[in-house]
């Protein structure tokens, strides 16, 4: 994927991850940013042409400190998609980004042509309750967030050497700008009343859901199903709340299929 840099009105400024033809994707990312490695990513490309913003507060993107609630994310989502001169991308977000991919779809529902919302954040279902990541250290989230906690550590490490102090000050740095940014939405809970919004929601849409997703159970995958009209579920063995990263091919399979 290529990087390429955007200016927004509201005065962010956004690195974008792009590469490909075709029709355009956006893909909106999680609370935990992008790794190193996004082979979903490259999958995607063989077939659209990929954008793939970080939000600011996340890797290179900056003026988090003017983003303040859900509507300023939102219309941020639109923002960048104006910087980036496309019309009508199809939309994917991931947990924190598929609840913003929803509140883009929600305000603007005649500017995107399909929606993908995998494993998304947003709802809140007393019952289920969501576990709480900022109660956790970082070493702590593999086992909530991925079906293989191995695979999930060497993936969120990125093979950093954390024998090394700098190298150790520098993640939680890091991952602490990440979830102070994220924070602004999922803390102290994800609940932003998303859900009275969704009624607007006009694109077709399909949700993606991890079979072994523990942080966001197959419950909320269903409710999101009744709250969209129109809108399909689709689980992925093997996989839990990190579903592009734990299983990228069947993940772009589903996409692909879905996006034609």
């Amino acid at each position: 994927m290529n990087q390429i840099r955007i200016e927004t009105k509201r005065g962010t400024s956004v690195r974008v991850f792009e590469g490909g033809r075709g029709a355009p994707v956006v893909f909106l990312h999680g609370a935990g940013g992008f790794f190193a490695e996004n082979p979903f990513l490259d999958l995607l490309a063989e077939r659209y042409h990929v954008y793939a913003p970080e939000l600011p507060g996340f890797g290179e993107s900056t003026g988090e400190d003017l983003l303040e609630d859900m509507q300023d994310f939102a219309l941020h989502g639109w923002d960048v998609i104006e910087g980036l001169g496309i019309e009508r991308p199809h939309l994917v977000g991931h947990s924190l980004g598929g609840m913003i991919a929803a509140e883009m779809a929600a305000i603007a529902p005649n500017d995107l042509s399909k929606l993908v919302l995998v494993a998304a954040a947003g709802l809140w279902i007393p019952e289920q309750p969501i576990a709480d990541l900022y109660a956790m250290l970082p070493h702590e989230y593999p086992k909530v967030l991925f079906h293989d906690p191995a695979q999930g550590l060497a993936l969120l490490t990125g093979g950093l050497d954390f024998s090394n102090i700098d190298v150790l000050a520098e993640f939680y740095i890091a991952n602490s700008r990440r979830m102070g940014t994220a924070g602004k939405l999922l803390f102290p809970i994800p609940n932003r009343r998303t859900s009275k919004r969704l009624y607007r929601i006009k694109a077709e849409t399909l949700l993606v859901w991890g079979k072994s997703d523990v942080l966001m159970p197959l419950a909320y995958g269903e409710k999101w199903r009744e709250l969209i009209a129109g809108s399909r579920l689709v689980t992925i063995d093997e996989a839990a709340h990190m579903i592009p990263y734990e299983q990228p091919k069947a993940f772009t399979s589903v996409v692909t299929n879905f996006l034609g």
